[in-house]
């Protein structure tokens, strides 16, 4: 029996393992249309690659899989995080959480993720052949079953949706559109604060109900950080629709407004000489809290805090709690973006099996369907658990 196993991505050489491990005879090909395979994988976490996540401060996938949650939640009942935690232990990868709850190799570093992949392919006997193209199901018509990995399915010229074109239809694709992107802001001031990080803000998109939490870094071309990654997230078709040409709000201090005046009565009254600029509440950046101020209170703000007035207060609280907006331009200029919203629709496949309904022995894993994860390791997650998945199901179908 053959399988072929079109991607060379982290979901593709995970599904060739475990198929190997569970079905030693089963030869096993992974088609990969560049020159290299596991390319995402060696840049992933910034060369670091976050395996995983712990999952212990998520209260509902649906926080952590703007789409595909429930399918999720179905799947990891069979394979979890945790699963994923001591299947990478027992293939040599150690592996530590972080306080933020990722999971790392302990070497900080994505080639043993990658080394791992390459020395059990090679253990196993699977075949790798780079530099070839897919275009249409019928190149592979020698193989039993076929199991699709190609990763995100973007809009830059991506033709891989072709490759599902069948004469009783295609198989149903959901739009993709990019997920996991920083903001570009056209604001100069701001731009000079690059660097600058603020470690717990809400990030909202006004008029929907898009939020989220986490660090912020300002760069210089706009924002980035976890909470911009996660709001690209939540609102990548929205944006996408959009043009990327939004609102965007700012709670640079995760607190209330009512929350937020007391804080200032208490700087106002413990510190009423002290120069306005100088002296940054809310433990917000000193250069961040200078181009605040200018932006709402202009020449007043080389004032001092005794001499502020209740209406100038009161803009600064609501500023500081989520009154604080700029315009979204559009995407990072470096189209950096690591995730696809979109792909495979899940009512296509089986939600047990992830085997096309339409076509037989063909399976889908990995970020070509369409589930997507936030920053923090559930999109690699949602890779282990799906290809698991599939390998399962192939096993099964060869002793049935």
């Amino acid at each position: 029996m053959k399988t072929a196993i079109v991607g060379g991505g982290a979901a593709g050489f995970f599904l060739a393992i475990n198929l190997k491990e569970m079905c030693p005879k089963m030869e096993v090909t992974i088609f990969e249309k560049s020159k290299r395979v596991l390319a995402k994988v060696e840049i992933s976490g910034g060369g670091r690659c976050n395996c995983t996540n712990s999952f212990a401060e998520v209260r509902d996938l649906q926080e952590v899989y703007p789409r595909g949650h429930r399918l999720m939640k179905r799947l990891m009942r069979g394979f979890s995080q945790e699963d994923a935690y001591a299947w990478f232990e027992r293939h040599g990868v150690r592996l530590t959480t972080q306080e933020d709850q990722c999971v790392f190799p302990m070497s900080q570093d994505s080639h043993t993720i990658i080394n791992c992949f390459l020395a059990e392919a090679r253990r196993h006997g699977v075949g790798i052949r780079t530099e070839v193209r897919i275009d249409s199901l019928d190149q592979l018509s020698d193989f039993d079953y076929i199991a699709v990995t190609t990763g995100g399915m973007t809009t830059h010229g991506d033709r891989s949706r072709e490759l599902f074109d069948r004469p009783a239809g295609p198989v149903p694709v959901s739009r993709p559109v990019p997920s996991l992107f920083t903001f570009r802001i056209d604001d100069e001031r701001l731009h000079a604060l690059m660097g600058t990080v603020v470690e717990n803000v809400v990030t909202m998109i006004p008029g929907t109900k898009l939020r989220a939490e986490g660090p912020l870094l300002v760069t210089h071309w706009g924002m980035s950080g976890p909470a911009i990654l996660k709001l690209s997230s939540y609102g990548a078709r929205l944006l996408a629709e959009s043009g990327y040409q939004a609102p965007l709000a700012v709670n640079w201090t995760n607190h209330r407004d009512t929350e937020v005046m007391t804080m200032l009565d208490e700087m106002m009254i413990r510190h009423p000489q002290k120069q306005l600029k100088t002296m940054a509440p809310c433990g917000l950046p000193v250069r961040l809290w200078s181009y605040l101020l200018e932006k709402c209170l202009g020449e007043r703000s080389n004032g001092r805090w005794g001499s502020l007035n209740k209406k100038e207060q009161n803009r600064l609280a609501n500023l500081l709690s989520g009154g604080d907006g700029y315009q979204i331009a559009g995407r990072a200029p470096f189209k950096d973006e690591f995730v696809t919203c979109g792909g495979i629709e899940l009512s296509a496949v089986n939600p047990s099996t992830l085997e096309s309904r339409d076509v037989p022995r063909l399976y889908f894993a990995g970020e070509v369907l369409d589930i997507d994860g936030i920053t923090g390791g559930f999109n690699f997650q949602a890779a282990w658990t799906t290809a698991y998945t599939v390998a399962c199901a192939i096993a099964n179908s060869v002793e049935g």
